[in-house]
C-alpha cells in the first residue's frame, strides 16, 4: 500500500467528499518553456505529479478518479510532440500497472484506442485486465477523447439498438443513454479540477459534469501537489449543491 500522510488527510471531511473528482491536467508546455525547457520536459514533470495525485486519491479511498491524459484534439500537435507523449503513456503503464494493481487501483481507458499503436492498445487492454476485479479507485484516463465525440458514440449505439428494434425511441432515459457512455457503471462528476489558469473545460466530460462543481487554479499541473488536491476537496465539502433546486 503506498504510504500515506495522515496529517495532510486528516484535513478533509470523508462525509463531504466527492465520489467523482475529473482534473484537466493543464501547463505541461507552458511550466517547461518558463523554465526554457523542452516541452517534453513538462509531460515528463506531468506524470510525477500524476502519480503523487494518484496516491493520495488512493489513501482518501476517493470512489473514481478521471484524467485528461490526451484529447481527440491533441493529434493536431507537431508529430514531435505527439510520439513523445505516445511513449510517455507506454513508459507510465508499463512502469506503474504493478503497483497500481497492488494497491487495488482499477484503471479505464475513455475515449477512442483504434488510432493508437497497436503495441500501445495491447499494453492498455493488458492493464485493465490485470485490474478490472480490483475494488479501489476507479481510475480513468481519458486518452483520444472527446466529450462529443463519446455523446455521439453513445447516440450511434442507441441508434442501432432502435434499428435492430431491441428498444423504442422513447424508452431511451438518462439512465439508458448513461450506460453507453464509456464511463457506464460509475457516478457522475462531482469535482472537475483544471490547472493552469484556463477557465474552460475543452470537451471533457460534457454529460458527466452537468452539475459538476469546478475549480480552478493558476498552478501548472507540474507543480500542482497533494496539498492543493486537498484544498479543492475542502472547498468542494463547502459549497451547497443544489442540482437545479432550491435551497430548503
Amino acid at each position: 500500500m503506498w504510504e500515506s500522510d495522515g496529517g495532510l488527510l486528516a484535513r478533509v471531511d470523508k462525509t463531504k467528499m466527492p465520489r467523482h473528482v475529473a482534473i484537466i491536467m493543464d501547463g505541461n508546455g507552458r511550466w517547461a518553456n518558463c523554465r526554457g525547457l523542452l516541452r517534453s520536459a513538462g509531460h515528463t514533470a506531468g506524470v510525477k505529479t500524476l502519480k503523487k495525485i494518484l496516491k493520495t486519491a488512493v489513501n482518501l479511498k476517493l470512489e473514481a478518479l478521471t484524467v485528461y491524459a490526451f484529447s481527440t484534439e491533441n493529434w493536431k500537435r507537431p508529430h514531435s510532440e505527439v510520439d513523445f507523449l505516445m511513449h510517455l503513456f507506454s513508459d507510465y503503464l508499463e512502469r506503474e500497472k504493478l503497483e497500481m494493481h497492488q494497491n487495488n487501483v482499477r484503471i479505464k481507458f475513455l475515449g477512442r484506442t483504434e488510432d493508437f499503436s497497436p503495441a500501445l492498445q495491447k499494453l492498455m487492454h493488458e492493464s485493465a485486465e490485470l485490474m478490472k476485479n480490483n475494488t479501489g479507485v476507479k481510475f480513468n484516463v481519458a486518452a483520444d477523447y472527446g466529450g462529443q465525440d463519446e455523446i455521439i458514440r453513445a447516440a450511434q449505439k442507441l441508434a442501432r439498438r432502435v434499428q435492430s428494434g431491441e428498444i423504442l425511441p422513447e424508452e431511451i432515459s438518462e439512465k439508458i443513454f448513461d450506460d453507453e457512455l464509456d464511463t457506464f457503471g460509475q457516478p457522475p462528476v462531482d469535482l472537475l479540477i483544471r490547472t493552469s489558469g484556463e477557465l474552460r473545460i475543452s470537451n471533457f466530460l460534457l454529460w458527466q459534469a452537468a452539475y459538476a462543481e469546478f475549480w480552478f487554479t493558476d498552478t501548472p499541473w507540474p507543480e500542482f501537489t497533494p496539498e492543493e488536491f486537498i484544498d479543492a476537496l475542502i472547498d468542494f465539502g463547502k459549497r451547497s449543491r443544489r442540482f437545479g433546486a432550491l435551497n430548503n
